[in-house]
């Protein structure tokens, strides 16, 4: 009871309320956005359970404080720095994918353009559209598992290194010959830039989302993972039932129709359109 008489004497006595001004305000309106976001995504991370461990360590932390047992804080003062040290290093993929996704968000790409005219890709045609929508459903009807990736702005080089290079217009017969069962390109995903097809058996990152759905199998996290690490839009067809999914932003929208999936094309196309606008646009401000 005497520390935590002397707890209160020493610490809460001196707790005042200091005078709010308006920039205050805005601190703490932004503060919140940040705490609300960063506590969100630790959520659908691994991090999550390292939080509840810190919740733990700062909860004993406080009891030593307040009960004054000098060999808990000595312990606890001496290990905070290799333990920052060893979170960044556990949890490096986490920060990465966190990185990755603040660098996507408009806010930024508003104020800062990191494409090169190198990374500017084509818009698709009407006609790639008509034989992607093609292609899905007549793979879906045979019940053919599949994997198309449609890049937008993020450029997705990486991703297309680990396949086999094809370089060809996009048509339905080619993709469906490439996830025929039995073939040599059959396996991984294929990725669409404009109007081509520039690579198949392409390997992609796993979503490590643990709120996705168990009967979810590897084709469809692989498909989510990409969403998360980029702005593509990705089709999924499932091989066990023939169903079609859509993944973007992270989230998966499973059993489209074709009437759906060609609604989300043709959003993709006119987004493309207005980038490339808005790149001319500011192109001639320079001049």
């Amino acid at each position: 009871m005497e520390g935590i008489k002397k707890f209160i004497n020493d610490y809460l006595v001196r707790l005042s309320i200091p005078k709010i001004n308006f920039t205050d305000i805005i601190e703490i309106l932004i503060l919140a956005y940040l705490i609300y976001h960063v506590v969100r995504w630790i959520k659908n991370t691994r991090a999550w359970s390292l939080v509840k461990g810190l919740v733990v360590i700062m909860a004993f932390w406080l009891l030593a404080v307040i009960l004054q047992l000098n060999v808990l804080l000595w312990i606890i003062t001496n290990t905070i720095s290799v333990g920052i040290i060893a979170i960044v290093i556990i949890f490096q993929p986490e920060f990465r994918k966190a990185l990755e996704q603040l660098g996507q968000k408009n806010l930024v790409r508003s104020f800062i353009t990191f494409d090169d005219s190198k990374n500017l890709s084509e818009k698709f045609s009407d006609h790639t559209l008509n034989e992607i929508v093609r292609a899905t459903f007549e793979l879906a009807r045979a019940k053919t598992g599949a994997l198309i990736v449609i890049e937008q702005d993020t450029p997705l080089a990486e991703y297309e290194s680990t396949g086999i290079s094809i370089d060809s217009l996009t048509s339905s017969e080619l993709l469906i010959n490439i996830f025929e069962h039995n073939t040599p390109l059959h396996d991984g995903a294929v990725i669409i830039r404009g109007n081509r097809i520039v690579a198949a058996t392409c390997y992609l990152p796993l979503s490590d989302n643990m709120q996705l759905s168990k009967d979810l199998g590897t084709r469809h996290r692989a498909g989510i993972g990409i969403s998360e690490v980029s702005d593509s839009l990705t089709i999924i067809v499932s091989e066990e039932t023939g169903k079609v999914s859509i993944a973007k932003g992270g989230k998966l929208i499973r059993n489209v129709d074709g009437d759906y999936l060609r609604s989300k094309l043709i959003d993709a196309q006119k987004k493309t359109v207005e980038v490339k606008k808005l790149k001319l646009w500011r192109g001639k401000n320079k001049e």
